[in-house]
């Protein structure tokens, strides 16, 4: 019979390097001849992770693909009968989101079901790698719900637990999706990621945009990380009074950390 592979998942805060570890990570594996592949979630590739991505956050980018694409296809002449002013302000309207209360006050359970339905409907392709004995690196999992949705509940760690439990419930329960093998949390904080964040020249989701859910969402990651068993990994040495760039760990310091991680779970040489 063969043996399967893990499913290893690493999970954030804002600006922790999330994607850049997994790559990290992929590549030492596969070196050590290792099979593992990755991917991340949402899948802003497929249409379950557009829904996410466009409606909820408002991605900018999503909103440049949906007008420039989609529209594109389904009305050849749109552009041409559209001045550029008027396709910046649709772009900008699309990159808004669409809840007029802000992703950050929509009902957690309600924005729970479009992520939830996002990982049901990408995960038949994770599982055929899994049972072929293959390695599947997750860049966000279920996990990622319980701390952005569970950091919309201020002041009230039994009812943040709640969420988490229904969260386990929804995800693991009902949806049938695996917990992961290896749990990494890549912690920033908040004020670091802030530093990291400047220059950036894509414009901020309904997530990041707003400093206060970020503060609570890191407070919920590291609730939960403790709740659910993870590998906590610091992604800054020594804090400073006045935080500065030279505090951070460097992404091939935090990369050996994690390898370290991996390769005792997995019992590697």
């Amino acid at each position: 019979m063969m043996k399967k592979g893990k499913l290893i998942v690493i999970e954030g805060t804002d600006c922790s390097g999330k994607e850049m570890q997994s790559k990290i990570l992929l590549k030492k594996l596969n070196s050590e001849g290792i099979n593992t592949e990755v991917t991340g979630f949402p899948r802003y590739d497929t249409p379950t992770g557009k829904i996410v991505g466009l409606p909820y956050l408002g991605k900018s980018y999503l909103a440049d693909e949906l007008v420039e694409n989609q529209m594109g296809l389904e009305f050849p002449d749109f552009e041409q009968e559209c001045d550029l002013e008027t396709l910046k302000k649709v772009k900008m309207a699309l990159s808004r989101g669409w809840f007029k209360e802000g992703a950050t006050n929509v009902n957690p359970r309600v924005a729970c079901l479009y992520y939830a339905a996002d990982r049901l409907y990408n995960y038949p392709h994770i599982k055929e790698l899994i049972d072929q004995g293959t390695n599947v690196i997750l860049d966000r999992w279920t996990y990622s719900n319980m701390g952005h949705q569970g950091g919309k509940i201020f002041n009230n760690s039994h009812e943040r637990r709640d969420m988490y439990t229904w969260i386990a419930r929804l995800e693991f329960g009902l949806l049938g999706l695996p917990q992961a093998d290896i749990r990494i949390f890549l912690h920033m904080p908040t004020e670091y990621a802030n530093l990291l964040k400047k220059g950036r020249s894509e414009l901020p989701d309904e997530h990041e945009r707003d400093i206060n859910h970020l503060i609570n969402a890191e407070q919920a990651y590291i609730e939960m990380a403790d709740y659910f068993n993870f590998y906590t990994v610091e992604s800054v040495n020594n804090k400073s009074e006045e935080p500065k760039l030279e505090d951070i760990r460097t992404p091939e310091d935090i990369g050996d950390e994690v390898y370290d991680i991996v390769k005792k779970t997995l019992m590697l040489k």
